[in-house]
């Protein structure tokens, strides 16, 4: 994985770019790195599961109790 050192950044865009960062829960480094991939980027897709947690984060996120069905599948009947 390659690095890049970013000089002479402003007291204002650090201070907002860790704000971001706790936002999102990430370090400062790993939110540089979403802006960034982002930026050149913007077409990645997004899974069901991101979108949707991304969705909820602002309300305070989501729990979700899912208990899974372990008995075996009923096979269809094809007439």
């Amino acid at each position: 994985m390659s690095a890049i050192v970013v000089r002479h950044i402003s007291t204002e865009t650090h201070r907002a770019l860790r704000v971001r960062a706790k936002q999102n829960g990430r370090s400062i480094e790993a939110e540089v790195c979403a802006i960034l991939e982002g930026a050149v980027r913007p077409g990645r897709r997004v899974g069901l599961g991101t979108a949707l947690a991304m969705l909820a984060k602002p309300l305070g996120g989501l729990e979700l109790k899912i208990r899974r069905d372990k008995r075996p599948a009923i096979p269809a009947e094809l007439a």
